[in-house]
């Protein structure tokens, strides 16, 4: 399995000369498995050109983490929506009010957007509970997250390759003694032993004080959780729109200082990575 990011920053795109590197497109990771199938992670900005660069698909599956904007952003100027031929299956966290179809209706839809859901050629939508399901050839995993509204992190697997998605989450909410018991820790049981996890790194640690319940985590946090997980390598993932290339770079710095066995990926748009 191979994946490659396409959008990694969070909460909203940023443009300029300063998010060269890092890259500005919200969420959006390409999975290159078996068989050729194109399954991809969240629709942020990143989106928009996976299909044309990857190749020709008759079938798409996205699994969204969650229905914020940063991360169904892309969705309506995704040209496969609007084909045919292509079969696209939309994944996403099961609600208690509406269906996912529904709630994805409320965005697609004017006065926010003129195209609507019903105008879509050939997509189909999934609600997705905590438990285990197959997108092609993977084995998928999902479960709640900390972070607020219905949010899933995944677990996939395909052979004996493990990677995880947790690209917004606040693993030390309502822990006071984070690290403290694998039982008690949001995600824990999605990261563990995993082969690459693609992790929300938000803020640096000091900008977490203002920023408690907002869903996100510190670098000391992240550091603590790649450690108790196991992990093997840890990519950082949902930048926030205010740090720049060289502010990156220095929250990198200061979270490999705090990083022991586990290999350190920093999440810069156009990675491609083997798991």
């Amino acid at each position: 399995m191979r994946f490659r990011l396409w959008g990694t920053r969070g909460s909203i795109a940023v443009a300029g000369p300063g998010t060269v590197r890092y890259g500005g497109d919200t969420s959006a990771v390409e999975l290159q498995c078996a068989g050729d199938r194109l399954v991809i992670l969240d629709g942020g900005s990143g989106l928009r050109p996976i299909q044309a660069d990857s190749g020709p698909a008759d079938r798409i599956d996205i699994l969204l983490s969650h229905l914020h904007m940063d991360h169904v952003q892309g969705l309506p100027f995704y040209p496969p929506l609007l084909d045919p031929d292509i079969e696209v299956h939309v994944w996403g966290p099961v609600s208690t009010t509406r269906t996912l179809r529904e709630r994805i209706s409320r965005y697609l839809s004017p006065p926010l957007f003129p195209v609507r859901v019903r105008e879509l050629a050939n997509v189909t939508f999934h609600d997705v509970v905590p438990g285990q399901f197959e997108v092609g050839p993977l084995h998928v995993r999902a479960d709640l997250i900390s972070h607020p509204g219905s949010t899933l992190g995944y677990r996939i697997t395909e052979g004996d390759q493990v990677l995880t998605y947790m690209p917004d989450h606040e693993p030390a909410l309502g822990n006071d003694d984070f690290p403290g018991e694998s039982y008690w820790t949001s995600g824990f049981e999605l990261a563990a032993n995993a082969d690459v996890l693609i992790h929300d790194t938000q803020y640096e640690d000091d900008e977490y004080t203002t920023r408690v319940g907002w869903g996100h985590t510190s670098v000391s946090q992240l550091a603590d959780f790649a450690r108790m997980t196991s992990v093997r390598t840890l990519v950082t993932f949902h930048h926030d729109p205010a740090h720049d290339d060289p502010a990156l770079d220095d929250l990198h710095d200061h979270l490999r200082s705090k990083l022991d066995g586990v290999s350190l990926v920093p999440g810069t748009a156009g990675l491609t990575l083997d798991v």
